[in-house]
């Protein structure tokens, strides 16, 4: 058999076998058993390197990663007495089926000698650019070489060593090409023949001789010269970042127009939103999300069929399902009309003919660790040469190393999403506006990777109308920063509204850290506001000062503050400061993350945060952002921030009105008029019956639990209105279910179905309950 178009000149008797992806023979031909020794029965399903002279030039499993030939020296059995040279080629069976590897291999002496029988009509052949006419009768004769093997699949195979310019053994009478291989070949031994016979010409003077092998060689050089540099290029351009999109852009640009000249990557859906997705192999319904396309047509040729951003499943039917699937690359070396419509066909409301239809097709997946997160559908026009197996394995390489940094791309952008949502989850919703405050607050999440950190704000409301304030920083980064902060979190929270005095919350949530474990270390500062006195109550546990602003004037200053040692310390005492304030001044807590910059001193960026907290600002929400502006502009922030501010606007003493009632049964009747009364003179007259039905429930349960002491009863106006009840009784009343002929247990549930909210306290004397009533 030839490449040259001729009608053959000799054929030669080959061995044909087959190994598997695990490096044991399922095929033995005759000419294998005539060549090797062993029996079909005895050959398939031991190891390929048991049987074969071959081994030492394929991989340990006997598998070729890509075609390549040679020679080797066969030990024959008894009945073949000597050693006799082999010649063989590897070729990887690319495509739909499981992996697999087809062996040739023929008596170099027969090879060499003339013609031999014709035992196999299978041979190599060398016919790119060449019209070779035994294509069809070639892939016809395999099935009854290879059993189990249908026509198409032979078909295959003839098409990868006869159109795709595999290595050869081209045999006549007029002329021998050695054998030669397009990527990888191993020729050690014809190499060092070359050297003694170019040494032994110099020793006599002669020049040096030159064969077509040498010529093949050079070109063999050349060749992987190019791809190795092609993908160290293309190593060296992707993966400059962890942002998945960017990523994806250098992979597709690598790529366009040296290797391909379109290239379209697409990445599953909850890859492309940071999300986890379901274990196994995607299958018709899975989404895949186009993020890129580069190509070298004409502008918006391709925008209206395959937008960027779109995302669609993949029918079964197409090399693209079976990429995705399978986890290897897809060939299609040329997509002639009817493969283009059949393509087509299976794609609704697009015609993507024109598109696909007379160029070659690589389909590659995007894997790592075993799992398709993508893949890329790289065409060349019909000028540039198709795309051969060679470039399969250029391409799958290529893929692999794609795969793992969008992998490490995905990773990251998947536990950041998880370190976010964890640290939202974590942070409050706190309302804009509480009895005599105005609040606004800001997060900023750190600029380092697993950027996640421990800081955290919070305001609580307390008896009074006052409110517990927050700023803490748990030292150091990652989830379980984030998550002893939402410890510490839900501790404070707990600890306020036992309307614990700020000194004593700190040194027991001090106490809580030592039994959580020594491995974690929080600043913390804790802030009561009361409205009505117009006073701060503040303690500090290591953390940096807040700033007051003072209405006045507008003056901004430092608080002076015990610092105390941070949380986790143990051991130190922790001292409470009352500062008095006035309405519209302003209060700003915030952690270091905000004022602290690497080899700068932390005062001056305190100095910084005093003189932009003192700027008026037309809105809360504006202070804030003039502050973070003002210290962003100093660069270098790598921390997480939080920040609160609180403008303390006061509660008026016309806005308060406090009775102290006897536990006596008839004071609940004054109870409702005193308030039916104050309403009225307020102008809530609209509250009336709603206020006066829970104060009667309220005032009714405290006479009856206060064990003689008395009854206190507040009202407060701001912007809702506030009603405490409080008595000497410390055990805190609960909802109960009340039945129809119950004489208990009604009270508190008219107290939750008429009022805004409402809630319970212990004080150091009983215990208060409040509601609160929409008044507008």
């Amino acid at each position: 058999m030839n490449g040259t178009g001729q009608a053959p000149q000799g054929h030669v008797p080959l061995a044909v076998v087959v190994i598997d992806r695990t490096g044991d023979v399922t095929h033995w031909s005759t000419g294998a058993r005539r060549l090797f020794g062993p029996a079909r029965e005895d050959a398939v399903g031991r190891p390929a390197t048991d049987l074969l002279p071959v081994s030492g030039a394929l991989p340990q499993d006997g598998r070729a990663a890509y075609p390549t030939c040679g020679r080797a020296r066969l030990d024959t059995g008894a009945g073949h007495p000597g050693r006799i040279d082999v010649l063989w080629w590897a070729y990887p069976l690319a495509g739909p089926g499981p992996e697999r590897t087809l062996v040739l291999a023929a008596d170099a002496a027969g090879a060499e000698g003339g013609a031999g029988p014709v035992s196999e009509q299978v041979a190599p052949g060398f016919a790119r650019h060449t019209d070779f006419p035994g294509a069809e009768r070639l892939a016809r004769a395999l099935p009854e070489i290879l059993p189990s093997m249908s026509v198409g699949e032979s078909a295959r195979i003839v098409a990868q060593v006869l159109e795709l310019g595999y290595p050869v053994l081209e045999y006549s009478h007029h002329d021998r090409v050695p054998v030669t291989a397009d990527w990888g070949v191993s020729r050690r031994t014809e190499r060092r023949e070359r050297r003694a016979e170019a040494a032994r010409a110099a020793a006599a003077g002669l020049p040096s001789p030159r064969s077509p092998l040498d010529d093949a060689e050079d070109l063999e050089y050349v060749a992987v010269r190019e791809r190795l540099e092609f993908l160290n290029e293309v190593s060296g351009a992707i993966g400059s970042s962890l942002d998945l999109s960017r990523t994806v852009v250098e992979v597709s640009r690598a790529v366009v127009p040296r290797f391909t000249d379109v290239a379209g990557t697409y990445l599953r859906e909850q890859v492309v939103a940071g999300e986890g997705f379901p274990e196994g192999p995607p299958d018709a319904t899975t989404l895949w999300h186009r993020v890129a396309l580069e190509h070298t047509d004409e502008p918006g040729r391709w925008d209206d069929v395959v937008p960027v951003g779109e995302s669609m499943p993949f029918p079964v039917h197409t090399p693209f399902f079976q990429c995705m699937t399978s986890g290897d690359p897809v060939l299609v070396p040329y997509i002639s009309e009817e493969m283009g419509n059949a393509i087509a066909s299976q794609f609704e409301k697009r015609d993507i003919r024109p598109l696909i239809t007379h160029r070659s097709m690589l389909v590659v997946p995007l894997k790592a660790r075993n799992v398709v997160l993508g893949f890329m559908i790289l065409l060349r026009h019909r000028e540039r040469p198709v795309f051969n197996d060679m470039d399969r394995v250029t391409g799958a390489e290529l893929a692999a190393r794609a795969g793992l940094v969008l992998d490490n791309a995905r990773m990251y952008t998947y536990q950041e999403s998880v370190a976010e949502t964890l640290q939202d989850s974590m942070l409050p919703r706190i309302a804009p506006r509480l009895p005599g405050c105005d609040i606004a607050t800001r997060y900023l999440p750190g600029t380092l990777l697993g950027r996640v950190g421990g800081d955290w704000f919070d305001a609580v409301k307390l008896p009074g109308a006052r409110t517990a304030l927050v700023v803490g920083d748990v030292m150091g980064h990652g989830l379980n920063s984030a998550a002893m902060m939402g410890q510490l979190r839900t501790a404070v929270q707990t600890m306020a509204a036992l309307d614990l005095p700020p000194a004593q919350l700190l040194r027991n949530l001090d106490d809580l850290a030592h039994r959580l474990g020594d491995s974690y270390l929080a600043t913390c500062l804790y802030a009561v506001y009361d409205p009505i006195a117009g006073e701060l109550h503040l303690a500090n546990a290591g953390h940096i000062p807040p700033v007051v602003v003072r209405a006045e004037d507008g003056r901004s200053e430092l608080l002076e503050l015990p610092t105390g040692a941070p949380i986790g310390v143990g051991g130190v005492p922790f001292e409470s400061v009352t500062v008095p304030v006035a309405p519209g001044d302003r209060l700003v807590m915030c952690t270091d993350g905000l004022v602290e910059v690497r080899g700068e001193d932390i005062g001056v960026g305190l100095a910084t945060l005093c003189e932009s907290a003192a700027h008026p600002a037309a809105s809360m929400d504006d202070a804030c952002d003039t502050i973070i502006r003002s210290l962003a502009r100093r660069g270098g922030r790598k921390d997480d921030v939080a920040l609160l501010m609180v403008r303390m606007a006061g509660i008026e003493g016309a806005d308060v009105a406090h009775w102290e009632l006897p536990a006596e049964p008839a004071q609940v009747a004054r109870a409702r008029a005193l308030v039916r009364e104050r309403l009225a003179a307020w102008g809530l007259s609209g509250a009336e019956y709603a206020a006066e039905l829970m104060v009667s429930e309220l005032v009714t349960n405290a006479v009856r639990h206060a064990r003689g002491g008395p009854v206190q009863l507040r009202l407060i106006r701001s912007g809702t209105l506030l009603c405490e009840v409080e008595d000497t009784e410390h055990t805190l009343p609960t909802l109960l279910n009340a039945g129809p002929g119950a004489e208990f247990g009604r009270g508190l549930r008219v107290v939750a179905r008429l009022a805004r909210e409402w809630g319970t306290s212990r004080t150091a004397t009983g215990k208060t309950v409040w509601f609160e009533l929409t008044t507008r």
